[in-house]
């Protein structure tokens, strides 16, 4: 085992720094005063290291020596990408979370905070789902892949503190939008592909067709909300167990009306069209954020049809750069 890093400001390397999630803490670090005195914050993308390579791992994190670690890199897409390919999700996910731990290991980092995903849950499930459920069942066969390897990062955390006493820990949020997400209609995750979506069909005077029947229901955190909060567990949360972080259960709601949502923040007057022929996929994931209301019953999340205009304006205003 690697040295242990000496206390002092801390330097945060975060991996996926680059993407939806990356950026809202960025954002955050530099323009929030999220950054204390003293503390460098390293923002990794795919550039930098191929995180499935553990040589290129190690090497990185080599390069910076960080004394934290956020991980938020993982290779994510849609759901009718995750339903193609589950195989590949998941065993590129198992190789990047076990370089990334077990290098963070290696080399004594202090913490590490890896982001899981609400689709980690049980397809078959009470509801509301707390942390306590995680394993109680398979998760949905659409994405199994993916879920099972994500999964595996609780399975990691805990063993790395039997073994090694290391205070590794996990966030779960719900369904996370904003700016830099991937706007892909086929494969980004779905406010973010309806957002696209209005907005072409408003420019090309076509009717909005959404997958499913818009009957399912979900809770939408704003990313910058999400990178508010995982500073916090960085530097506050104490437990190896992971925290869900998500608006509450009444803030849930269904795909149509957040498509609704979307159509009156892009002035989108057209027909909205449900393909039913379409899979729905789980039709509710509710989770309880009394865990994190219990450590933060004070925060203020921003409430959903702000949030959705401000991702719909940032879309706008960056159409020709944005993932699309």
């Amino acid at each position: 085992m690697g040295s242990e890093i000496k206390a002092g400001p801390m330097r945060v390397l975060v991996t996926g720094g680059s993407g939806l999630v990356g950026k809202a803490i960025e954002h955050v670090v530099q323009k929030e005063g999220g950054k204390l005195e003293g503390e460098e914050w390293i923002f990794l993308s795919m550039k930098d290291a191929d995180l499935v390579d553990a040589g290129q791992t190690r090497a990185v994190f080599e390069k910076y020596r960080p004394t934290h670690v956020i991980h938020l890199a993982a290779k994510v897409g849609g759901l009718y990408l995750h339903m193609r390919e589950n195989l590949q999700f998941l065993r590129d996910n198992i190789k990047i979370n076990d370089n990334v731990l077990q290098t963070a290991h290696e080399m004594g980092i202090t913490k590490v905070v890896s982001c899981l995903s609400s689709c980690i849950f049980p397809d078959k499930t009470t509801y509301p789902i707390d942390e306590t459920m995680i394993h109680d069942g398979p998760p949905h066969d659409s994405n199994f892949g993916y879920s099972h390897a994500k999964r595996m990062i609780d399975v990691q955390n805990r063993a790395y503190f039997q073994q090694h006493g290391r205070r590794y820990t996990a966030v779960i949020p719900t369904n996370v939008f904003g700016p830099y997400d991937n706007f892909s209609t086929e494969n980004g995750h779905v406010l973010s592909a309806l957002i696209n979506k209005t907005y072409k069909a408003k420019k090309e005077g076509s009717p909005v067709n959404v997958c499913g029947s818009g009957a399912p229901r979900r809770q939408f955190i704003y990313s910058l909300d999400l990178g508010r909060l995982i500073i916090w567990v960085l530097r506050e949360y104490e437990e190896v167990d992971p925290i869900i972080l998500s608006v509450g259960e009444e803030d849930e709601v269904s795909i149509k009306e957040a498509v609704d949502t979307i159509a009156v923040a892009l002035d989108f007057k057209g027909k909205i069209h449900f393909d039913t022929t379409l899979s729905d996929g789980q039709m509710r994931k509710t989770a309880s954020n009394g865990k994190l209301r219990s450590y933060l019953p004070d925060f203020t999340f921003t409430p959903l049809k702000e949030a959705i205009k401000m991702t719909c304006d940032w879309f706008v205003a960056n159409y020709d750069t944005a993932r699309t």
